[in-house]
């Protein structure tokens, strides 16, 4: 009795340490800004990879800076996520660069684009991050959008630029991500901490 005891001591010890986050975001003393931008102002800003617009397109530039964090990533990542919360659904692409991943040198190990399934686990964490997760349809999970995976503690500040197209029809319903019309009202900008092993440390709410 005593070693089952001992065990079941031992591994809600590990499962906490496991889970306990090195630091909180207050360590990190993020700053962040969201603003509507021309074709030629998202160009200045990333140069010739900035997203293209069809002139009812919308150009969104978020700017994210934060603090040289206290212990680096060590396979963890920061997940950003720019979400319109009328519909919870995550902007389609982003279009990003920092000192450690320029538009003219991309490097993958710095920034990437995209999704991961252990990312569902942060709406079940933070119910304000519904769209963080892939969408139930029917019987089905789909996954609509994308987020910023940041692997580098020190690609800070971070500059991006994600578009919202401006569809119609059954064209707007095929997309499934974010569209245009938007207002930056409407939109939900945060950054969440993931651990090497999928742990969710902590949810960060930057905009809206």
């Amino acid at each position: 009795m005593l070693a089952v005891i001992l065990a079941v001591v031992v591994f809600v010890g590990w499962r906490w340490w496991h889970n306990h986050p090195p630091y909180g975001p207050e360590a990190l003393a993020i700053k962040s800004s969201l603003t509507f931008v021309s074709q030629e102002e998202a160009q200045a800003a990333l140069g010739e990879n900035a997203p293209a617009s069809n002139g009812r397109d919308q150009l969104v530039l978020g700017r994210i800076s934060w603090r040289t964090p206290p212990k680096p990533l060590d396979g963890g990542y920061f997940a950003i996520f720019l979400i319109d919360k009328r519909v919870n659904r995550k902007v389609g692409s982003f279009i990003a660069s920092s000192p450690r991943q320029s538009a003219s040198s991309p490097r993958q190990e710095a920034i990437s684009v995209g999704n991961a399934g252990v990312e569902n686990k942060i709406p079940e964490r933070y119910p304000w991050l519904q769209g963080a997760g892939d969408v139930k349809e029917g019987n089905t999970w789909w996954s609509y959008g994308s987020r910023l995976a940041v692997f580098d503690g020190d690609a800070s500040p971070l500059t991006f630029v994600a578009r919202f197209p401006y569809l119609e029809g059954p064209q707007r319903e095929a997309v499934r991500a974010a569209t245009a019309p938007v207002a930056i009202s409407d939109l939900l900008l945060a950054l969440v901490y993931m651990g090497s092993d999928g742990q969710v440390y902590w949810a960060q709410r930057l905009q809206g």
